[in-house]
């Protein structure tokens, strides 16, 4: 599996390919970590946001970025590590929700 640099600017087609990775996958990922984890509702704002035909794509690299990390098992601290798993993935995930700011709110509920 590759590595995925958070925030790098990709080319439209890696962009393309990591946008499908993460149609693939987020699905399972989210159903694992429902029950565990308060930080879901931006998740899934960050995913809406994602599908968004109006938005950018360059500036929807930010998010695939966050939502990749998320999902791929191999990051900075393991999500089978007890307690401090999912610190990192929250980290990621809040930073891109920070970043995106006022034109992540209309995504929410």
């Amino acid at each position: 599996m590759k590595t995925y640099a958070v925030g790098r600017i990709a080319d439209r087609a890696e962009y393309d390919r990591d946008v499908q990775f993460v149609l693939d996958n987020l699905d399972e990922k989210l159903a694992r970590l429902e029950s565990k984890l308060g930080f879901l509702k931006h998740v899934v704002a960050l995913y809406r946001y994602m599908r968004d035909p109006e938005v950018h794509w360059v500036k929807k690299t930010l998010v695939v970025g966050a939502l990749v990390y998320l999902i791929v098992p191999v990051d900075a601290i393991p999500d089978l590590t007890p307690v401090f798993g999912f610190a990192d993935d929250a980290l990621v995930v809040a930073a891109a929700v920070k970043t995106l700011g006022k034109a992540l709110a209309k995504y929410y509920d």
